[in-house]
C-alpha cells in the first residue's frame, strides 16, 4: 500500500450538515433499528487518486434490533441520562439535539436491546440509530436515512448502514455517505447463523482497521462489480461468492476459528456461500431461500456444524421485511 493515502473524514457536525429550524411542541420520542449479521462484503477500494476508500454491503437480520425511548426535559438542560455503559449513545444526543438546533434541552433515555454485545451484529449501531431517531421524534422531526449515517458516524467513528432499510447500499462506514444504491434488497437468502467464539467477543472500537494488501484492493474492486450483477439479477449464487470471497480476505485480518472447516461444510451442504462479521465473531452458512430443499440442506448442515463444535445459534431469512417494534 505504499504511495496510498486513505480518505479521512471531517466529522464536525456543524460543518457537514445545516442545522433546521427550531420547533416549539416536544414529547417523549420513540425509535427503532434493526440489527445485522455482519456484512456480505466489507473492504476498501483505491481511486484514480491512489485514496484508500473504506466500504462495506450490510447483510441485515430482522431478528435483532434495538428500541430506544427519549424523554427531553428543559429542566434538564445540558443533562443527558443514558445507562452506564452507553457513552456512544450518549454523544449520539448531544449531535443530534445541536442538529435539531435543541442544545437547550437535555433528557433521559431508555434503550431495550436483543443484540449481545462482541460479536459483530450490531449492538452499538443500532443503540446509536435508534437513539437519534427516538431524538428526532421527540421533536416531531423524522430525519432521511442519509441523515442519520452522517450523525451515526459522527458518534460512533464508523458506522453499518443499518438505518437504509429500504435499500440496499455500498456503505462507506467512516465517511457515512453512500456510495452506491445498489437496489431495493438482498437476493433471497436463508442464513444459518454460527457464533464461532462465544466466549472471546472482540472489542470493535480497539480492533484496528485491516490494512489490505495492493492484491486485495484489487480483488475488491472485482467483487464490487460482481455484487452489482449478483443485486441486480437477484442472484443469490453469485451473492454467496461475493460474500465468500470477502470473507476469505477477512480471514488474515480477524481470523475466525474453524473457518476452513465451515466452508467445507458449507460446500458439502450446497450452500450459496459463507458470509462473516468483519469485525466480529459470526459466520452465516448462505442458502437460496427458495431452494425446494431448503429444510434438507440447512439441518444437514447444522448436524455437520454441530460435529466440530460449531452448533447455529439461529437462522433467519432475507425475504422478510423490516419489523416495526412497538414501544
Amino acid at each position: 500500500m505504499d504511495g496510498n493515502r486513505e480518505y479521512t473524514p471531517n466529522l464536525l457536525i456543524n460543518r457537514a450538515v445545516v442545522p433546521i429550524g427550531s420547533v416549539g411542541a416536544y414529547k417523549a420520542g420513540h425509535g427503532n433499528a434493526t440489527g445485522h449479521h455482519g456484512e456480505i462484503i466489507q473492504g476498501a477500494m483505491r481511486n484514480q487518486d491512489r485514496i484508500i476508500h473504506r466500504f462495506l454491503v450490510t447483510l441485515p437480520c430482522n431478528e435483532l434490533y434495538t428500541q430506544a425511548r427519549f424523554e427531553p426535559s428543559l429542566q434538564l438542560a445540558g443533562h443527558i441520562i443514558v445507562p452506564d455503559d452507553k457513552a456512544k449513545s450518549r454523544m449520539a444526543i448531544e449531535i443530534t439535539l445541536k442538529y435539531l438546533n435543541r442544545s437547550d434541552f437535555g433528557g433521559q433515555l431508555h434503550l431495550r436491546s436483543n443484540i449481545e454485545k462482541g460479536f459483530g451484529m450490531g449492538s452499538s449501531t443500532t443503540d446509536v440509530v435508534a437513539t437519534i431517531r427516538a431524538v428526532a421524534d421527540a421533536f416531531g422531526r423524522p430525519l432521511l436515512p442519509e441523515i442519520v449515517a452522517h450523525l451515526a458516524v459522527a458518534a460512533e467513528t464508523a458506522s453499518d448502514a443499518i438505518m437504509f432499510e429500504d435499500n440496499c447500499v455500498m456503505f462507506a462506514q467512516r465517511r457515512g455517505v453512500v456510495l452506491e444504491y445498489l437496489g431495493s434488497g438482498l437476493p433471497p437468502l436463508h442464513v444459518l447463523s454460527i457464533n464461532t467464539a462465544r466466549d472471546a467477543p472482540l472489542d470493535t472500537v480497539a480492533t484496528p482497521a485491516a490494512r489490505y494488501s495492493d492484491w486485495e484492493l484489487q480483488s475488491f474492486c472485482a467483487l464490487s462489480g460482481m455484487i452489482r450483477r449478483a443485486i441486480r439479477t437477484g442472484d443469490p449464487y453469485l451473492l454467496g461468492r461475493v460474500a465468500t470471497a470477502s470473507a476469505t480476505i477477512s480471514q488474515r485480518h480477524i481470523p475466525k476459528p474453524a473457518f476452513e472447516e465451515i466452508q467445507v461444510i458449507a460446500r458439502a451442504n450446497d450452500a450459496c456461500g459463507v458470509q462473516v462479521s468483519h469485525s466480529g465473531t459470526v459466520v452465516g452458512l448462505l442458502f437460496n431461500a427458495f431452494c425446494p430443499n431448503l429444510n434438507v440442506m440447512v439441518e444437514s448442515a447444522s448436524k455437520d456444524l454441530s460435529s466440530i463444535g460449531m452448533a447455529p445459534d439461529f437462522r433467519f431469512s432475507t425475504l422478510h421485511r423490516r419489523h416495526e417494534y412497538a414501544s
